[in-house]
């Protein structure tokens, strides 16, 4: 089965056995994808790129939400920063 490799640097089971961080390293702060016999097994993400990752998709969801309620009928309610 082909699949598409979503990483410019992929590495073998092999390989993030013999030096994990090497390997995270390799990517430089971007995905890795990791291989087992030559079809991508997963994804090794370093931290910070997981944390920015987790941040948008919180982002999204926060305006998913803030849509489905403007949607709703539900009225603007404005507020400054003050006032909180």
């Amino acid at each position: 089965m082909t699949r598409i490799v979503l990483a410019q640097t992929t590495a073998s089971v092999s390989e993030l056995k013999r030096n994990p961080m090497g390997t995270v390293a390799a990517g430089d702060v971007f995905p890795v994808a990791i291989l087992n016999r030559n079809e991508p097994a997963f994804y090794c993400v370093p931290a910070e790129a997981w944390e920015a990752l987790m941040e948008r998709i919180d982002d999204l969801e926060l305006n998913a939400l803030t849509n489905t309620r403007l949607n709703d009928g539900q009225a603007i309610l404005k507020v400054s920063l003050d006032d909180l």
